[in-house]
């Protein structure tokens, strides 16, 4: 496994799956060209672009070009590395035919492949064999501590949370989790709920 502190920005879930299986890091989806209507995925790229910078990772085909040109139109140039995957013609198992270009996509990309484009990046990478964390990740038991999940009010709880932090709002426990993870500290999480929570914690 690789860890990598930039958000990873793919297309779709099967890109998703693909770079899980050596990624240690927040991998998020465009929904293919869904996300350009979708104003919460937008902000939430642009956050983690912010805190964190992201790493745009397409296909190598047109359609995959037109999402990285508008990526690069809502994000800042800085705050963006760019991972191209060479053009390879075939087509992934789960398709019945090739892409109308003909090219594999991220996810029938061979893993050695993947790593080297990610590579040429330019980001700084880190394998996890023996890597010891000096983060302390906010976890499930701290978002049950504040009222986050397990409680009649936690969805109320969460969505407080969210509006403070400008996060899209019908994101789930899950991805909220991901994302805090990656834009704030353990210490900013718990200094900012028992900000937010300390009234209805006091009855």
């Amino acid at each position: 496994m690789i860890k990598i502190k930039e958000a990873v920005i793919v297309e779709g879930k099967y890109d998703k799956i693909r770079l899980s299986n050596f990624i240690d890091g927040l991998i998020v989806t465009t929904d293919g060209f869904g996300v350009f209507k979708n104003k919460e995925k937008q902000l939430l790229i642009r956050r983690l672009a912010d805190t964190r910078g992201i790493l745009i990772l397409t296909d190598s085909d047109g359609a995959g070009f037109v999402i990285r040109n508008f990526l690069k139109g809502i994000v800042p140039a800085n705050k963006i590395h760019n991972a191209y995957i060479p053009d390879i013609l075939g087509k992934e198992k789960r398709k019945d035919k090739p892409s109308k270009e003909g090219k594999l996509g991220v996810e029938g990309i061979s893993d050695d492949i993947l790593k080297k484009a990610i590579a040429a990046s330019g980001i700084e990478c880190e394998t996890t064999e023996g890597f010891v964390r000096e983060k302390k990740d906010i976890t499930k038991a701290d978002f049950f501590e504040y009222g986050l999940t397990g409680t009649y009010n936690s969805n109320e709880n969460r969505h407080r949370l969210k509006k403070c932090l400008s996060l899209p709002e019908n994101m789930t426990a899950n991805a909220l989790l991901d994302v805090l993870n990656c834009i704030m500290t353990y210490d900013e999480f718990t200094k900012l709920c028992d900000k937010l929570f300390t009234d209805n914690n006091g009855g």
